[in-house]
This record gives C-alpha cells, structure tokens and sequence, in this order.
C-alpha cells in the first residue's frame, strides 16, 4: 500500500476578503482627532477588520 499524506486545510483570510475588495468596515478612531500638521480638527476613521485608516477634516 503507498503512503498516506495529511492534506492541509486551505488558509482562511479572516474577514480580510471583503476589504481587499474595498468593502472596509469603518468605525472613528477617537485617540487621535486633532492633525498636528495642518493645525485642524479631523475625523479618523479605522477598518474594524484590516485596520486601514482614512482621515477626513473638518
């Protein structure tokens, strides 16, 4: 009889397909909402899956 090989199980992308699809799930960041840079108050927002960031100001 021949060997037996173990099969290995596909790998998963946890949630993260529909964000390399560019469906993110947005949620505001609220630790950072002053922009140093610019001197103006932003909005920061955060993928709750592949944590990728946009910001939008005031």
């Amino acid at each position: 009889m021949g060997e037996v090989i173990a099969l290995r199980r596909p790998e998963r992308h946890r949630g993260r397909t529909l964000c390399l699809n560019g469906h993110h799930k947005w949620k505001i960041w609220k630790e950072k909402q002053f922009d140093v840079r610019a001197g103006k108050l932003v909005t920061v927002y955060r993928c709750e899956r592949c944590d990728a960031r946009k910001v939008k100001a005031l």
